[in-house]
């Protein structure tokens, strides 16, 4: 196991798309370094697989339950601190919930719910640094169909899409934290640990707040 680049964030979230690969990336994380780790437990919502058949009716209650799962485990985790650990790496950023919401809600509902929203949000720090995994919506829709989740079986490209743009426009209007864009299309992180590295030098650097963009593309032969 080679060594890698030590982190100098205290509370990392890794964003991205539906097959981005992110939980992937926390997993990995956890091996190499003695971190905290924030998985989101989105098997438990059970409004899930009714949302992908019928999404105009289960949207409210799908984006409520996770907002409330979001925000509870959030709470017990990042108020818990320890010495023996270096840093907190979740698999999703809280502002995640109104990304969605904005995206499968209509306009009543939305309204509703950004509401509850900036409630529960008043009470968490942003994370030091903001990871998004970037993957093209061809690739996601492979990785989707190779996990094999049955309720994700019918995501559509434009649905893909349509969150990928809501990110990238939330991107664009939040100058607060640094935001780390990094291009894996091409890249194992899973399996090829030259490429696992590549991405652990990136996050081993000072970002200022703003915008990012780490493509490793052309690295490759």
């Amino acid at each position: 196991m080679s060594e890698q680049p030590r982190i100098p964030y205290q509370y990392i979230a890794i964003e991205g798309n539906i097959g981005a690969g992110k939980t992937t990336l926390c997993n990995k994380l956890l091996e190499h370094y003695n971190c905290r780790l924030i998985l989101e437990q989105f098997a438990d919502n059970p409004f899930l697989p009714f949302f992908y058949e019928n999404p105009e009716r289960y949207a409210f209650p799908v984006e409520l339950f996770f907002m409330t799962e979001r925000q509870k485990q959030l709470q017990e985790t990042l108020g818990q601190g320890s010495l023996f650990e270096d840093f907190i790496v979740a698999d999703y950023f809280f502002i995640k919930t109104l990304l969605f919401a904005r995206n499968n809600l209509n306009t009543e509902e939305y309204r509703l719910f950004q509401r509850l929203f900036h409630i529960l949000n008043a009470t968490f720090p942003k994370p030091d640094l903001l990871v998004f995994l970037h993957r093209p919506v061809g690739v996601l829709l492979e990785n989707i169909k190779i996990r094999g989740r049955s309720y994700e079986q019918e995501i559509t490209a434009e649905y893909l899409q349509n969150i990928q743009n809501t990110y990238y426009e939330y991107f664009r209007s939040e100058g607060s934290i640094p935001i780390l864009v990094i291009d894996v299309e091409r890249l194992d992180f899973l399996r090829d640990e030259s490429h696992f590295k590549m991405i652990t030098e990136a996050l081993g650097k000072p970002y200022k707040p703003g915008i990012h963009h780490v493509s490793f593309v052309n690295s490759q032969g």
